[in-house]
This record gives C-alpha cells, structure tokens and sequence, in this order.
C-alpha cells in the first residue's frame, strides 16, 4: 500500500494539471488512471473564450471567466514546460459583419479578414505533448489501473484498483470525466457524479500541410498540428459509445478541406466522451466530505479550464483564499 498526500483518479486535462499544480507547491500526488486514450487525447487542444462569444447561450459574465481562465495559461505554461500557441482563430462562418459585432460587444479583439474575421484572443495547445509534460511533473507518480472502489477512514481515503492495489492518503480527487460513480463514494458524492451528462466527441486528424492558424465555421474546427491539422469535431448528447464512424470522418475531412482550402491524408479518427453539467461549467473543488474533491466534467472547455480548476481545487485542499471565480464551479451549487 502506498500513502501519498493526495490520490488523484483520472488523468485527463484536469486531473494533470490537478496534479502538477499540487505537486509544484510541494505535495506527493499519484494519479491513478487505466492508460485509455480520453476525452483530453481526443481533443483539439483549443483555448477558445473568443469563439465561445459566438454561441447562443453567451452571456458576457460567462466571457469574462473564459476569458480570465485563458489568462491564467501564460504563467502556467511556463511553470510546467508546455508549448502555448498565441496564433489566433479565424472565423470564417455566415455573415461576418454580425460576428464581428458579436465580438466587439463582449469586448474580444477581433479584425475583419477576406475570408471572415480574425481574432488573437483564442490560443491553443499540442494536447499529447502538454499531457506527457504534466505527468512529468515534480512530486507526481503515474500509475496504471482501474479504481474498482473508494472508501473513508480515519484520516482519508483508500482507493483500491481490480487488481488488488490499495493507496491511502488524506485527499482523494476524483478526475474521473463522465464515468459512472465509482463504489464506495458517499451518496451525495455519487450523486454530483452521476448527474454528469456525456457528449460523445469525434475529430479526424490529417496530415499534410497546416493552417497558419485555426480555422472556424458552425459546427466546424481546422487546428493546426505537428505535420498537419485536426479536423472536427461532434457533440453527440447522450451517448457513450467509442467506436468511430467512418462516414462522420469522411464529412470532417471533406469540411475540413472545404474550410481550409488545404489537402491532406486522413488518419484514424478520434473519440472521447466528454461530461457537461447543467450549466456548462465543470465541479471544481470540494464534495462536501472531508478530503473528497472533484475535478469533472467541463464539457468542451477542458484545456481552456485546465490551471484555473486546478488553482481552485489546490486552494480549496489547502484552505486557502478562494480565487474569485471558485464559486461558480463550486460542485455544491446546484443544491
């Protein structure tokens, strides 16, 4: 049995960087994860509170958090040795005059182009690259397994995987995305999990040449990657299933290659189910009993809210002052 300080379940974006913000302010993490691509590998790495602008359901308060979110990501990238992208997004969807209006209105920085409207103020990141770094980071152990149950003791919390393994430690994390509850947590715990809905993700990447910058339209992305671009990506509400479809790929690249003007080679398609709350922000900080902490479910923002849920679940651990927007990830405030 190993005692670490802090068990951290789930290495997706916001279990790393969990982990590597803990462990940089001196705390022994293990995080415990099967090794399974996830909904973090299976993403675009896009940090994107400008585009977030355009969506219907915008309000300027949930801009500013976005917004201030992405500012943390300088300082943090540097922290932990990841590559940041600061080349900007270029929206080139149905009328770009009233896009171009949408933006000015919640204050993003934004130029007309000839193929639509460019903006700075979306950033990204190379998400293989920047999870390997995390993982790496001081005072963090990765381990392979599956946690078949967690339970209380006196002191903390025992984590236990199929294969017999235990772990003991005064906090647990649980960075489990949109899996079910895992046995053992106390009710009110299972019952924030299990209210986590899943939206099934699928992008293709392409190799080739790449975009200058991100590309955008409606339901449509063009990111650029190492050798090529990344092309999606769906949000399928309620399912689960992993397997890719082929003929969602064959529209993805054909989209892609529409948008970007650029030929490539498809590659295997990716799949990740992504957990999304009732109001679209993740659960960030302390479930209600002592020593258990949740870092789940931020539907499509996951890199984006990266260092920022990480800054309130280590504050929170270490009873520290609260960073302002910490009560509106609070995983009690739905009641």
């Amino acid at each position: 049995m190993s005692s670490p300080e802090v068990i951290v379940i789930g290495a997706g974006v916001l279990g790393l960087c969990t982990a590597a913000e803990l462990g940089a302010r001196g705390h022994t993490v293990t995080v415990i994860d099967p090794g399974d691509p996830n909904a973090s590998s299976a993403a675009a790495g896009m940090l994107a509170p400008a585009l977030e602008c355009l969506s219907d359901a915008a309000t300027p308060e949930r801009a500013a958090l976005l917004t201030r979110a992405r500012d943390l990501w300088p300082d943090f990238a540097v922290r932990f040795d990841l590559k940041l992208h600061r080349d900007g997004v270029e929206w080139r969807g149905p009328d770009p005059d009233a896009a171009m209006a949408r933006l000015a209105a919640f204050g993003v920085e934004a130029r007309r182009t000839e193929s639509g409207v460019f903006t700075p103020d979306d950033w990204r990141v190379e998400v293989g690259p920047a999870l390997q770094a995390l993982a790496r980071g001081e005072g963090v152990t990765m381990v392979r397994g599956a946690v078949s149950r967690v339970s209380a003791e006196e002191g903390g919390w025992r984590a236990e995987t199929a294969d017999g393994r235990t772990w003991s430690a005064p906090t647990l994390i649980l960075a489990t995305g949109a899996a079910a509850p895992i046995p053992g947590l106390p009710d009110p715990a299972a019952g924030l999990v299990a209210a986590i809905e899943p939206w099934r993700g699928q992008l293709t990447p392409v190799s080739g040449p790449s975009p200058a910058h991100t590309l955008r339209a409606p339901g449509l992305y063009v990111v650029p990657t190492p050798g090529g671009m990344v092309v999606g990506a769906t949000m399928e509400h309620g399912r689960r299933d992993l397997e890719p479809d082929a003929a969602t790929s064959r529209r993805q690249v054909e989209a892609g290659r529409a948008l970007s003007g650029l030929e490539g080679r498809p590659a295997a398609p990716r799949v990740g189910i992504r957990g999304g709350t009732a109001d679209g922000l993740p659960l960030a900080g302390s479930a209600g009993s002592p020593g258990l902490h949740l870092a789940l479910a931020p539907l499509r923002n996951g890199w984006l809210l990266g260092p920022l849920v990480a800054r309130v679940v280590a504050d929170g651990i270490e009873d520290g002052t609260p960073v302002a927007d910490a009560a509106a990830l609070d995983p009690l405030r739905f009641g």
